[in-house]
């Protein structure tokens, strides 16, 4: 299993950028996607995740400003940020809780990032 981000890139404040992040491989069902950020010396952090299509929660400084979806059939995640601010520049990672067949239980697992840069 391994998930492919896309979509990162530099932006100006105020302006928006969209992530995609692919889950390909041997995959019978996907629950939870998300995607976290880590900026240089912090933690890494819950920027959105959503369950199913319409189950979303945000981290409190991105709330009303990114939005989370997720499209099933392709097994892909997608964050739109806008209004983006030189704060939410960090490297943005795909995570996912994926089930392969034959298997009960799901394992969690990490995209290698996509740096998102905004400048002032």
């Amino acid at each position: 299993v391994q998930l492919q981000a896309s979509g990162g890139g530099l932006v100006q404040a105020g302006g928006s950028l969209r992530l995609s992040c692919a889950a390909s491989g041997s995959i019978f069902s996907i629950n939870v996607m998300g995607w976290y950020r880590q900026a240089p010396g912090k933690e890494r952090e819950l920027v959105a995740a959503i369950v199913g299509t319409s189950r979303a929660n945000y981290g409190d400084s991105v709330t009303g400003r990114f939005t989370i979806s997720r499209d099933n059939a392709k097994n892909t995640v997608y964050l739109q940020m806008n209004d983006l601010t030189p704060e939410d520049t960090a490297v943005y990672y795909c995570n996912a809780d994926i089930t392969m067949p034959g298997h009960y239980v799901g394992m969690n697992y990490w995209g290698k990032g996509t740096q998102v840069t905004v400048s002032s």
